[in-house]
């Protein structure tokens, strides 16, 4: 059971790690402008994609939105893909044409995101109900933010899905900030995950910083779906550390305080696993070995993104249904 505990410990530092770097990496490169598309960066809120993903199965599937990346590599999304598509190249997830808010991978069960706010949760709705319909052991989750509960179609999608009880787990990203504006300007002072409740979802929170935690959360979940239980809505409380969108810091708005910015970087996910890892037999060595391999990857994937063509327009056509 302890080796069992480790084991997971490692693998969720390991997937957190990857994000922090490849979106370090990705802010890093940005300012030279070869990436055409706006970004938005899930550094600081990576454990609720690495313990959700962690408790899903391949054929498992996930859709996402606008702040995406950290769900599909969490999801095991092809990182030179990845980055081709924020290049604009080819070889990207979705051709060069999507870049950084539409991404797919469909081997990885990685299904789609979008940058309309609440756009995907219908979507996810759609493709638990056709996992339904097929008797496919299957179960569909749904990533989104606090702003999502502004959206009308995402309570018609929660109604529709627990009317028809069908295997989708609704992951809310409680970051606090929809842009600039603070959730208490936004909605009415009541936790979000009780909204799902008077829906007739199950509802659930985690703290959003602690993956183990996460993870636990979302095993518990996953394991009443694939039960035939009633959808379940987990609520994760955490926050992002860089602007809204793009690769910039931006407290000198002045629109968070800067001691709510301050305590909630020294809860940092990564840190937090990484404290652990350190009182550990081997978990120094891990954690420098997991550096060093994570460092090479993203060097090779960003050679290979940047080598990658330019998109055609006489392929275009054959991106079209009719």
């Amino acid at each position: 059971m302890k080796h069992l505990l480790i084991s997971r410990i490692e693998s969720l530092y390991h997937t957190m790690l990857r994000i922090r770097r490849v979106e370090e990496a990705i802010a890093g490169h940005y300012p030279m402008q070869e990436m055409r598309c706006p970004v938005h960066l899930s550094i600081g809120q990576e454990a609720v994609a690495a313990g959700v993903c962690a408790a899903l199965r391949q054929q498992d599937g996930v859709f996402s939105n606008h702040r995406a990346h950290a769900h599909y590599l969490a999801k095991g999304g092809s990182l030179t893909a990845m980055l081709a598509e924020i290049y604009g190249k080819a070889e990207g997830c979705c051709k060069g044409i999507g870049g950084s808010m539409h991404m797919i991978d469909l081997a990885a069960g990685f299904l789609g995101a979008v940058p309309i706010v609440g756009a995907t949760v219908p979507l996810a709705v759609g493709a638990a109900w056709a996992a339904k319909l097929r008797g496919e052991d299957k179960v569909i989750t749904v990533f989104f933010g606090d702003g999502t509960f502004e959206e009308g179609a995402v309570y018609e999608s929660i109604n529709f899905a627990v009317l028809h009880r069908l295997p989708v787990l609704f992951v809310c990203e409680n970051n606090l900030y929809a842009c600039y504006t603070r959730l208490s300007t936004r909605q009415p002072d009541r936790p979000i995950h009780t909204v799902a409740t008077a829906c007739g979802c199950k509802a659930v929170t985690a703290d959003g910083n602690d993956a183990l935690a996460v993870f636990d959360a979302a095993s518990s979940a996953v394991a009443d779906l694939r039960a035939g239980g009633y959808p379940v809505f987990l609520e994760c409380s955490t926050y992002r550390w860089r602007e809204h969108c793009g690769p910039n810091m931006d407290d000198d708005l002045d629109y968070r305080p800067k001691t709510e910015v301050a305590a909630w970087k020294a809860a940092c996910p990564v840190s937090r696993l990484a404290k652990i890892l350190g009182t550990l037999d081997e978990g120094q060595n891990f954690m420098a070995h997991a550096e060093r391999e994570i460092s090479a990857e993203i060097n090779t994937a960003f050679a290979g993104a940047l080598a990658g063509g330019i998109p055609q327009q006489t392929d275009l056509p054959g991106y079209l249904y009719a």
